[in-house]
């Protein structure tokens, strides 16, 4: 009698839980997929998503815009580029073809997308190359290391613009959010390739790539919620649900490496100010906190404002980081002391007032960098550019008596040796370069000339100038048997070539040469 009792109770649960979602599946049917007309979103969605000259020539627009305001670090420019940017409906497209398992229209959608960042490529590359301006911005560098909040606009944007595409309410003002998480790091990936600089170039690949990830698979999701696909019989929903768990299992590798970094890195920094807040107490403020983690072993920067009975040894403060951490750690910390007794409000007005004072440790390094490379430039400490968040000193020299193109080379490299971490770019002011002499019958470059060599191509980076002039360089196709002269000329170009400067022919000059700046069209 009792196991009757208990499978009747089992029964009813059953029939209960049943009852439930069956109730789901009709208020989902009837308030989430009726009101929508799924044959006029998929008809608009495959309209939208495919190529066409207009497509690739907005793309290409948005792009050079885009690059101009990361060039000229002006956000205001890099929203202009957003607004016009195409970017969300062949992403979407491919996100909704993976929720309705149409391959032709996902064969669709990924060509528009290549051809348009193909395009976009080609055209801000060639921006990048005739453009004076190609040091690395803030907005650049902001684009070069995927992060938590990179995603979750990703995640956001690509919800909006799915339920605008489907509820058919504001997707032109939704894809500007898309825009945001897509065409900025396109457009850095085209700096990183015009400028050959690879952690650039891998950096916002890996961000564009992981944007891209996000948005399809939301917008796949969010198909699937309002019903898209539904209509397929049991097998081909197997077949589908097998296929979305590969693509959403090798799209996801990437987006789980940059998560588990990012993540590991972000709970460095919670560990690092939670231990340095422990150790100095309430009244003390934790006011700036720098992790490098690209240095081996990470290096921790912070700025404490403390009571002054409360100040805490430095090596013992980094032992205990490294202890906490689990890593080695080198720790760098300045404590402005306040007087005893002084409490948390103390140590607020301190700050405010530390960040408006010159006199604190950090900027008495930058302004003793600055004065030092001011005094070896010629030049007033003002026209020296100081970038704070990528400690790179950059100053154009002043025309020095005697001083030829090698000097300012040398110059560079004694202030890079006292800058402490720091990277210094000295522009040389435009003048001949030195000249690279060969023994006789040699066609082989000895130290000096080597180093005639590598001071010419050092100048021609800092001028941005990607291609010199080489006397004698013989033109395409090379001769099978080259001259004494050509075959200088052509280990000339072979030097050069590493160091990212284009060799071009020029007139020859006998044993001694010359490199120019001046190439012939």
């Amino acid at each position: 009698m009792t196991g009757l009792v208990e499978r009747s109770a089992g029964v009813r649960s059953g029939v209960i839980t049943g009852m439930g979602r069956l109730a789901l599946y009709r208020w989902w049917r009837s308030h989430v997929v009726d009101p929508i007309d799924h044959q006029a979103v998929v008809t608009r969605i495959v309209e939208e998503s495919g190529w066409s000259p207009r497509y690739a020539f907005m793309t290409m627009m948005s792009a050079g815009i885009a690059v101009l305001g990361l060039l000229l670090s002006s956000p205001a420019v890099v929203i202009g580029a957003m607004l016009i940017s195409p970017l969300m409906n062949p992403i979407l497209g491919f996100g909704f073809s993976l929720a309705l398992f149409d391959f032709a229209e996902m064969r669709r959608s990924m060509l528009a997308l290549a051809i348009g960042s193909f395009a976009a490529v080609a055209f801000t590359a060639l921006i990048v190359t005739v453009s004076p301006l190609q040091a690395p911005t803030a907005e650049i560098v902001a684009r070069t290391r995927p992060n938590l909040f990179d995603l979750c606009v990703a995640l956001f944007a690509a919800l909006a613009g799915s339920f605008a595409i489907i509820r058919g309410r504001g997707d032109t003002i939704v894809g500007v959010a898309i825009a945001t998480a897509l065409m900025p790091p396109l457009a850095v990936v085209d700096y990183g390739l015009a400028t050959w600089n690879l952690p650039v170039l891998g950096g916002s690949l890996a961000l564009f790539v992981t944007n891209f990830i996000t948005i399809a698979l939301s917008a796949m999701i969010m198909a699937r919620y309002y019903g898209f696909g539904h209509h397929l019989s049991s097998r081909q929903s197997w077949a589908q649900t097998g296929m979305l768990l590969l693509v959403f299992a090798t799209m996801a590798v990437p987006l789980g490496l940059s998560l588990n970094r990012i993540a590991r890195e972000a709970v460095t920094v919670s560990q690092t100010r939670s231990l340095l807040s422990e150790r100095f107490g309430s009244d003390a403020r934790v006011t700036q906190l720098e992790v490098k983690f690209d240095r081996d072993p990470i290096v921790v920067r912070s700025v404490v404002i403390t009571p002054r009975n409360k100040t805490q040894n430095s090596a013992v403060l980094q032992k205990a980081l490294a202890r906490t951490l689990g890593r080695p750690v080198r720790l760098d910390i300045d404590q402005v002391l306040l007087e005893a007794g002084a409490d948390a409000l103390d140590a607020q007005r301190e700050e405010l007032r530390q960040a408006g004072d010159p006199s604190n440790l950090e900027s008495q390094r930058i302004n003793a960098l600055t004065r030092m490379i001011a005094l070896i430039t010629g030049v007033s400490p003002d026209d020296v550019t100081i970038d704070r968040d990528h400690h790179r000193a950059t100053a154009a020299a002043a025309p020095l008596p005697g001083a030829t193109v090698a000097t300012y080379r040398i110059l560079e490299a004694r202030a890079a040796a006292n800058a402490d971490g720091w990277s210094v770019a000295v522009v040389p002011p435009q003048g001949q370069l030195p000249e690279i002499a060969f023994a006789d019958n040699v066609d082989t470059l000895d130290d000096a000339a080597r180093s005639a060599v590598m001071t010419s191509a050092w100048a021609a980076q800092r001028w941005n100038v990607p291609v010199l002039a080489v006397p004698g360089l013989p033109g395409e196709p090379a001769p099978p048997r080259p001259t004494l002269s050509q075959r200088r000329a052509l280990a000339i170009a072979a030097l050069l070539a590493p160091q990212r400067i284009g060799a071009a022919p020029a007139p020859s000059e006998g044993q001694r040469f010359r490199l120019s700046t001046s190439v012939a069209p």
